[in-house]
């Protein structure tokens, strides 16, 4: 029998039909790009636009009617005068590929990678005894805590690494209120299950459930700004209207 939470015309109704507009444009998306593509894909770097939004996808982690959920999103240049491209910031997420910590990466740079790491000491609170004290504090580290850390940071990098990524191209000048800043945040508010009913939950198996943030555990999201706001449906207008330019108008 129906809830009165699921009528129509109740916040949970509505909130089911902006996900499944935003989960249909993220379709379109798919087929404009190619995507989503693993971001240790080579064509990632080549193909992603200057500026934009992204969307990130996590295996395992299925709506309830079969495609994958949104796990993170993300964009770049929200404070005024950066220069920071898409990839800049995706390059961030992804890690380092040489130097003298190859396959790593730099979480103090990427709060992503501090987050999935610090499920991670969650998950496994034996495997990474050497990076529990220092990871996540602080905005740089000394050579001997890094190398200490190295391990962790390699970890990191394979998951995200193996994760799916879409993007859409959102132009405009950096600052906290462009159209990259006006998507992202209430995307991440229309997915987050943070104190309303869950639609699409993480899996029982999700990582995220192990992170010390209430706001990733709640909200199903590697995201912990914004899982608390309340969306304005008509950014999914700016959304779409993004797209559509990505093909030409169509």
């Amino acid at each position: 029998m129906e809830t009165g939470s699921q009528r129509t015309g109740s916040p949970w109704s509505t909130r089911a039909r902006d996900l499944d507009r935003l989960y249909e444009a993220l379709g379109r998306l798919e087929v404009l790009t190619g995507g989503p593509l693993a971001l240790a894909n080579p064509a990632v770097r080549s193909s992603c636009p200057n500026k934009g939004v992204y969307f990130f996808f996590e295996a395992g982690e299925v709506r309830d009617g079969g495609r994958h959920r949104v796990v993170r999103v993300g964009t770049h240049a929200v404070s005024v005068g950066s220069a920071r491209s898409l990839w800049d910031r995706l390059g961030q997420h992804r890690g380092t590929l040489g130097g003298g910590h190859p396959g790593g990466g730099n979480h103090r740079g990427s709060v992503f990678r501090k987050h999935l790491g610090l499920a991670l000491l969650g998950a496994t609170p034996e495997e990474y005894a050497d990076a529990r004290l220092t990871w996540g504090q602080g905005s740089s580290a000394a050579r001997v805590t890094r190398d200490r850390e190295y391990p962790l940071e390699q970890r990191v990098s394979s998951i995200i690494r193996g994760m799916p990524v879409l993007w859409v191209s959102v132009s405009g000048s950096a600052g906290p209120e462009n159209d990259r800043a006006v998507i992202e945040r209430n995307t991440i508010a229309l997915l987050s299950n943070w104190g309303k009913p869950p639609i699409d939950a993480p899996s029982a198996e999700w990582l995220g459930r192990h992170s010390p943030y209430p706001q990733v555990r709640e909200s199903g999201l590697w995201n912990v700004n914004h899982v608390d706001g309340r969306p304005n449906a008509a950014f999914l207008d700016l959304l779409e209207s993004c797209i559509d330019a990505m093909g030409g108008g169509r």
